[in-house]
């Protein structure tokens, strides 16, 4: 094509992307786009794209995908100079002041976001999308314009080096799609789909492609017999309504195919079919006519009017049987359809009119987005922050109810816990109960739609590790991450002092004599932040108590560490001084050996593990140290006088083989107040058992009970308590 050929292929674009925007905007923001176009056509001047077009094609392209979608003013004068900032060097200061405050910061939101390069490296792919959230969260039209400059180049990926298309086309379907979806913007989300599978796989594509083209063809009778029933039964009921076909798109055949094993037939077989309608009455007058037309399956109806989808979708979906085939049939208004196409961008459309399809859709995005920060606040780092997002990408939703009829849209496969953080962090960190459908339910089971959940807190409740094993939402795995963090830092600290405590003892000190400047001295000495940061990494077991002691003692003594010999060490580590009190409900950072599985009344010593804290080990544990120089590194600890908690022991238990005996014993143990954990029959023979039991007692006095009870049995020919 000539030059001058070309300029006129563009100057047509550009009258007919004034066309398109002279539907909705008024000529004076018209004019403002145009003088956008020009100014990015003269910074361009000379740059050519790799299809060996001018550079210009790209943004007047963008805004054109952008005007389709009827998005404001601004958000076009960004598409056009997009990539002004980042590829010529003009600077936002010089856009601010020709094109407003507004324009300049969306083009230096998508510029930082364009230059993000999604390396295979998932550090990096995570430490960009943060950047994408931020950019969303200052203005959520800088993702808008960024998916509609995505779709352009998938649109034109044919040129580019085939290793650059794979890692365009993985990134398109690994973010951009999923963005696009949450956002609503369905339209955009299945041609980026299509286009990123179809670079993956050419040949799949191609074959796909083909058989549909097949398919369609040979069932165009059916179809068309299916579209004029639905017609003339409207026609019938003086119902307004278009009926336009669905088609199924590449990828999403392809899916169903490999992840739920159909076939290809299986997927085709059913033929699909949307209404569009005036007002949300009409959609239910529809429903009951399609209805009285075909039989509806059960089970297959959806109301997504009344409970539209976490991206503001709304329709009635229903699957019919008719004519030997199954026939999917989709109700909407204008308005739904539009929102369904576009999503959050069909919010500037209806923005005048502050339609209440559009305002709660924009509040759902905010919604999402605002959790996007709060996760992103919480998280240690990038890793941990996509992980928590990528669920919330592609939400299957189930919807519940509060106690007050409030409805709680939730991924699927979402339990009792992910729903208390979806109300609020507070209550999900409380939680101890939940009650679902007025009966007490567990935290871990799956939620169904439908059923009415509350949640019951207790004032000093914390979040418990294992729920990590089973929430599936975002916020309340990040926010169970973080309350973990704080209180094992808590926790941390605490133990700390207390074994710093012990060793000054050690050394005939105390934490209170001591003065700040030798505090200090010590922080500064070993690298840490604060005082409090080198308590916690006692706590955690990674530095020794006794030695951080030994610092503050030469500190203060004005002795240098070094002179400190390991004798008068190894002589302080001997001084038990006061033990450390044990009560059995420590937390993250205090745990009880599971090999000597030691009780209340046991004699036992502490082991510190690097980063973990403290294990309790039973002082005859075979798994301590021997010798007298590392027995003297051990904690001494002691048991609180007052402890109600339970504690595991495992018994073994020999007996004759007697009907009805295992019951016998079971029995005996509850009637000691015992409680049985696990029970198993080890080795039998003709006339004996030996039987494994694991029974939870709250120490060795209730222990010697529970034993006696058992030893009582008179088939019971030997009792003893395993350790290790």
């Amino acid at each position: 094509m000539s030059q001058e050929a070309a300029v006129a292929e563009r100057e047509r674009t550009v009258e007919d992307l004034t066309t398109t925007l002279g539907d909705y905007l008024d000529s004076g923001r018209i004019n403002q786009v145009r003088r956008a176009y020009y100014y990015a056509e003269q910074a361009h001047e000379g740059q050519m794209r790799r299809s060996g077009e001018r550079y210009i094609t790209h943004p007047l392209a963008v805004a054109t995908i952008l005007a389709e979608m009827k998005l404001d003013h601004q958000s076009l004068m960004a598409a056009m100079l997009h990539d002004v900032i980042e590829d010529t060097g003009i600077p936002k200061d010089a856009l601010s002041e020709q094109f407003g405050e507004s324009v300049a910061d969306l083009v230096d939101g998508v510029s930082k976001l364009t230059q993000i390069e999604f390396r295979s490296r998932a550090e990096a792919q995570a430490e960009n999308f943060q950047k994408m959230t931020l950019a969303m969260a200052r203005d959520i039209r800088v993702i808008i314009v960024k998916l509609a400059d995505r779709l352009h180049n998938m649109r034109t990926l044919g040129p580019m080096p085939y290793e650059k298309r794979q890692r365009i086309a993985n990134e398109t379907l690994d973010i951009y799609a999923p963005i696009a979806n949450r956002l609503g913007m369905h339209r955009v989300c299945t041609e980026l789909e299509d286009l990123g599978f179809a670079s993956l796989y050419p040949m799949r594509a191609k074959y796909i492609s083909k058989a549909v083209s097949k398919l369609r063809g040979s069932h165009r009778e059916i179809i068309e017999d299916i579209r004029g029933k639905l017609e003339d039964k409207l026609q019938e009921r003086g119902l307004p309504g278009r009926i336009v076909g669905r088609e199924k798109h590449l990828n999403s055949i392809y899916n169903k195919m490999k992840f739920r094993h159909k076939s290809f037939h299986e997927i085709m077989d059913v033929y699909a079919f949307r209404i569009i309608t005036d007002t949300e009455d009409d959609c239910y007058r529809i429903l009951g006519a399609v209805h009285s037309l075909y039989k509806p399956l059960p089970g297959r109806f959806k109301d997504y009017i009344a409970m539209p989808k976490a991206n503001g979708y709304q329709s009635l979906h229903t699957t019919l049987f008719g004519m030997h085939v199954n026939i999917e049939i989709q109700i909407r208004t204008e308005e739904m359809e539009q929102i369904a196409n576009d999503g959050i961008a069909a919010h500037w459309m209806y923005k005048h009119d502050q339609s209440p399809v559009s305002s709660a859709n924009q509040k759902r995005v905010d919604r999402w987005v605002q959790g996007l920060m709060e996760m992103r606040e919480r998280a240690d780092d990038s890793l941990e922050f996509i992980e928590h997002v990528k669920t919330d990408l592609f939400p299957d939703e189930i919807y519940v109810f509060t106690p007050r009829g409030k409805i709680l849209e939730l991924p699927s496969g979402a339990t009792p816990v992910d729903f208390a953080y979806a109300i609020h962090t507070d209550i999900g960190n409380a939680c101890v109960a939940c009650r679902i459908n007025r009966n007490l339910g567990s935290l871990s089971q799956t939620l169904q739609s439908g059923q009415t959940v509350e949640v019951i807190t207790a004032p000093n409740a914390r979040p418990n590790p294992a729920w990590l094993s089973f929430v599936v939402t975002g916020k309340a795995r990040s926010s169970i991450r973080h309350a973990l963090k704080v209180q094992r830092r808590t926790e941390s600290v605490e133990l700390g002092k207390t074994l710093l405590k012990k060793s000054l003892h050690g050394f005939g000190q105390k934490l209170s004599e001591l003065g700040d400047e030798q505090i200090r001295s010590v922080v500064s000495h070993n690298q840490v932040a604060s005082f409090d940061d080198l308590l916690s990494e006692i706590g955690l077991g990674n530095r020794m108590a006794y030695l951080i002691a030994r610092q503050l003692v030469a500190g203060e003594t004005g002795t240098e560490t070094s002179s400190l010999d390991v004798g008068t060490v190894a002589e302080a580590g001997d001084r038990k001084g006061t033990p450390v009190t044990i009560r059995g409900t420590e937390g993250l950072l205090v745990r009880f050996a599971s090999c000597c599985k030691p009780i209340p009344g046991d004699p036992v010593v502490g082991v510190m593990d690097s980063g973990h804290g403290l294990v309790i080990h039973s002082d005859t544990c075979s798994r301590l140290p021997e010798s007298s120089e590392d027995r003297a590194h051990l904690t001494h600890l002691k048991w609180a006088k007052d402890i109600t908690d339970e504690f595991s022991v495992e018994l073994r238990v020999e007996l004759e083989r007697q009907r009805g005996v295992i019951a016998e014993v079971a029995n005996a143990v509850a009637m000691a107040d015992g409680n049985i954990e696990r029970i198993n029959v080890e080795e039998q023979n003709a006339r004996l058992s030996i039987v494994s039991l694991v029974v939870h007692v709250n120490g060795r006095r209730h222990l010697a009970r529970v034993m006696r009870r058992v030893r009582n049995i008179r088939a019971v020919t030997h009792i003893s308590r395993v350790r290790n």
